[in-house]
């Protein structure tokens, strides 16, 4: 959306970005254009940074590495997008998307694939995609474009995971994908509101009391979503694939709602070594040794 009035000019300066959102522009400190869209990102550090740690760990293939490093990457570029209304920040929030996003696809493309297998075809066409769907958008500038290239990558993303979590009989892989996936639904629900009902949102947010302004930010609440649902989509997508490979893997949850998978690692090595691979758990779970736990 435009710049609505009212908004005042900071540290830097004007917004040159195509898009600024309903947060009212310096409105907590004239050095963070958008306070808690910014702020909110914070997600995108923690999450990728911790579970790419696990995988490290734990001998995780490197597309799942690379997943969270895209994740990873959005939250840096969404903070100084945020943070500044640059345009050069806001290309740097967006583009990252669309790579990051067509990497996760590439995992649950490939999630039938042998160990460290390298489908090239398949890579170079999301490459191609990706560099195709960059250029066009640095150079017509238009943020429907964009979204209308992430709408399409989310679309097919969500087919394929209904194909993989319905399909299969890896245990809490439909409750991974489906609460990951209310979890999105429900963030974008809410920057629609933010988008389309932003007047009345500034209204509002003059009349509640300070500690429950936090929760009229929408576009916050969205990052914070989004980001969890991300986070969520990443450990189901690399719980599925352990499962694959006939890796031990235990799926826990932290505060008792936010979810990590360890895998064994003593057990995955040995596999490794002896060549074993597996296509995932039968539905009658004669495959003891490849029965996950859940805390």
């Amino acid at each position: 959306m435009a710049p609505l009035q009212g908004d005042s000019e900071g540290y830097w300066g004007k917004p040159t970005s195509t898009l600024d959102w309903c947060e009212e522009n310096y409105a907590v400190t004239p050095y963070i254009a958008e306070f808690y869209n910014t702020v909110s990102n914070i997600i995108f550090f923690t999450f990728p940074i911790i579970t790419a740690s696990i995988f490290i760990r734990d001998r995780v293939e490197p597309r799942f590495i690379l997943a969270c490093l895209g994740f990873l990457t959005v939250g840096i570029g969404s903070w100084g997008f945020h943070m500044t209304l640059w345009y050069e920040m806001q290309l740097l929030d967006e583009i990252p998307m669309i790579w990051g996003s067509c990497v996760f696809l590439f995992c649950i493309f490939e999630c039938d694939s042998k160990r460290d297998g390298h489908n090239k075809t398949l890579i170079s066409g999301f490459v191609f995609i990706c560099a195709l769907t960059t250029g066009i958008y640095v150079v017509f500038k238009n943020p429907y474009l964009f979204q209308a290239a992430y709408g399409v990558i989310m679309v097919v993303m969500i087919f394929r995971g209904f194909h993989l979590a319905c399909g299969r009989c890896v245990q809490y892989s439909k409750y991974l994908f489906f609460y990951a996936l209310m979890t999105y639904t429900t963030g974008f629900i809410f920057w629609n509101i933010d988008n389309h009902f932003c007047p009345q949102i500034r209204v509002l947010r003059t009349w509640l009391p300070t500690p429950l302004v936090f929760f009229t930010h929408l576009h916050c609440v969205w990052h914070l979503m989004g980001g969890f649902a991300t986070h969520t989509l990443i450990i189901w997508g690399c719980h599925l694939r352990q499962n694959v490979l006939g890796r031990k893997s235990e799926v826990w949850h932290s505060l008792g709602f936010i979810p990590f998978v360890k895998v064994d690692e003593g057990e995955s090595a040995a596999k490794h070594e002896n060549g074993h691979h597996s296509n995932g758990i039968s539905c009658n779970g004669d495959h003891d040794h490849n029965k996950n736990h859940y805390d």
